[in-house]
């Protein structure tokens, strides 16, 4: 048989009520985090926002095609800002949405800076700012994500011509 001195044996019942402890508030933290999850949950079945709405519009009658990491722009070629929710560049059958890292950041009175000189590509690794277009203030770095192209699906029926 093994002896303990009453110190040891205190020393012993603490370390199981701290872990006795530490298991309740394990069991805690768990029902905490499922019931964080079911309000996430619950928050994303909201309506959508109104720039999600705007964007859903300007996709009608498109189709998502495969990521690029970087398109072809023209100084011609316009850009939308579709605030709190993504940059829509191009016109015609192909559109590109570029949702950035930081969707909710994105302005309306917010312009695009870029540091690239020359070239006639808009890269994922572009370094980019904005800059309010008003106050001429600095609004923080801006980082792109692939561009995912939009394009314009013909109608079921129409003749390709012939």
């Amino acid at each position: 048989m093994i002896r303990m001195s009453h110190h040891s044996k205190a020393l012993i019942g603490c370390l199981a009520a701290a872990l006795a402890m530490a298991g309740g508030a394990s069991l805690s933290a768990q029902a905490t985090a499922r019931a964080q999850g079911d309000l996430e949950a619950e928050v994303s079945e909201e309506a959508p926002s109104a720039g999600e709405q705007k964007l859903a519009k300007l996709l009608e009658g498109r189709v998502a095609g495969a990521p690029v990491r970087c398109i072809n722009t023209r100084p011609s070629q316009p850009m939308r800002t579709i605030e709190g929710v993504a940059y829509v560049y191009g016109s015609g059958n192909t559109i590109y949405v570029q949702r950035t890292r930081d969707p909710d950041e994105i302005r309306d009175r917010n312009i695009l800076i870029s540091d690239r000189v020359t070239g006639s590509q808009m890269c994922r690794t572009d370094l980019l700012r904005a800059v309010d277009q008003f106050s001429g203030f600095f609004m923080g770095p801006v980082f792109f994500e692939d561009f995912v192209p939009y394009t314009r699906v013909k109608a079921a029926g129409m003749s390709t011509g012939g």
